[in-house]
Order: C-alpha cells, then sequence, then structure tokens
C-alpha cells in the first residue's frame, strides 16, 4: 500500500546527542507524531499475526499498552461493547488503580470473539499482549517496512495519540474523549488537529479501522 505525503512528511525524525560520559543517545524530535489511516493500514500489513493482535487492541481501545497487557476474557462485556480496565495509570485517594470502562466498536467485539475462539482463551485468560520493548522493536521494523520515512519518531505510546487525533478529527463529544482515555481536556487539547488535517477518504478510511465506534454523527 503506498502512503501519501502528509505535513510530517520530510520533517527531522531523531537527533543524536552525546553525554558527558561519551553514551550517545537517539531523542525523538516530535512525540506528538500520529499516524494517518492510510500509514496505519501500511503498517500493520506489515505485522505478524500474533503481533496484530497487541497493536488491534492499541488502536481500537486506545488504552496504554500496560493496561491492554492485564485485560482478561471476563473484563469484556459482549452485550454492551465494553472493556472494563482494571489495570489503570489512575489512582484514587486511597492509593487503589481507579477503574475504567471503555467503549469499543462491534467490529472489534466481533474480532475479539473470533479471537478467543481461535485462541481457545478462558474468562481469566488474557491476550498474550507483546511486552512493552517488544512491541516497540516490531514496530519501528514493520515501520520501516511499510516505508515510513520518519519511524524514528514513533513509540507504542504513538498508537494511543493516534486513536484520540482520529476521534477529534470525527468530531466525537470532548466529555466522551476525556472519559475514554482517562484524562483531562488541558492534555486532550494537546492533541488538537484543525478540521481540514483529514480529508475525506481519510475519514471514511479511519472509520474501516475503528468501526462505529462512538460514531453518532455524519462526517
Amino acid at each position: 500500500m503506498k502512503v501519501k505525503p502528509n505535513h510530517f512528511s520530510g520533517m527531522i525524525a531523531s537527533k543524536e546527542i552525546i553525554r558527558s560520559n561519551g553514551m550517545k543517545l537517539t531523542i525523538r524530535q516530535n512525540r506528538h507524531r500520529y499516524f494517518f489511516p492510510d500509514e496505519w493500514m501500511a503498517f500493520f500489513d506489515e505485522l505478524k499475526p500474533r503481533q496484530k493482535v497487541t497493536f488491534n487492541f492499541l488502536v481500537n481501545t486506545g488504552a496504554r499498552i500496560n493496561e491492554v497487557r492485564n485485560i482478561r476474557v471476563q473484563d469484556i462485556d459482549f452485550e454492551r461493547n465494553s472493556i472494563i480496565l482494571k489495570w489503570t495509570k489512575g489512582r484514587n485517594s486511597d492509593g487503589t488503580r481507579k477503574i475504567r470502562v471503555l467503549s469499543v466498536s462491534s467490529k472489534f467485539i466481533k474480532w475479539l470473539r473470533a479471537t478467543i475462539l481461535e485462541l481457545n482463551l478462558k474468562p481469566e485468560d488474557t491476550f498474550g499482549i507483546l511486552s512493552t520493548p517488544a512491541a516497540n522493536i516490531c514496530m519501528k521494523s514493520a515501520l520501516q517496512k511499510a516505508n515510513i520515512q520518519d519511524w524514528m519518531m514513533f513509540s507504542v505510546h504513538n498508537v494511543r495519540k493516534t486513536l484520540e487525533t482520529w476521534l477529534i478529527s470525527l468530531d466525537i463529544d470532548s466529555l466522551k474523549i476525556v472519559k475514554h482515555f482517562g484524562h483531562t481536556l488541558n492534555v486532550a487539547a494537546k492533541f488538537y488537529v484543525s478540521s481540514d488535517t483529514f480529508n475525506y477518504e481519510d475519514k471514511q478510511t479511519i472509520r474501516s479501522i475503528i468501526g462505529d465506534l462512538y460514531q453518532n454523527q455524519r462526517f
């Protein structure tokens, strides 16, 4: 799949600095990089089947990879198209983790049913999500195979930013977005995109990826 140029094209992906002890470090120049839908399709095509499980979870939930890694079959509400996140970054006043309920698309629920059958998972089982280092390694490999020129800008966390950016571009209610991602409006505003960032074709492709998630109006 050919990837169209976008406003990130030609941007310097990273720079190298040398610390006082002589150690070389590579620093990403733009931590707000997100996938354009054609980039996501090209990237996803390069993943191996078991790797796709991890990234399908990430792009359809927008959850952090540590949150996704702890999702069990029994945490999925197939009737209400939702997932209960019991392992989250947020904390209550007593130090316990805040439980967050994520809405997901009917398309993703259908995929979950099929995956559970294919992997013969029991209610208490998780989905074999990759470790964060392994996910970052396979991500960068697939990005290069997909000819994403600034592949160094990406880490696993950029998938979370991608879904948020996509939902903003589809004019989803901001309160739904804040509740979904478990942060404030100020944080969400950092990923604001203008109305012309994605064209009609882009938005159609986004919908083909995330299905009917929060689909309550035409674009």
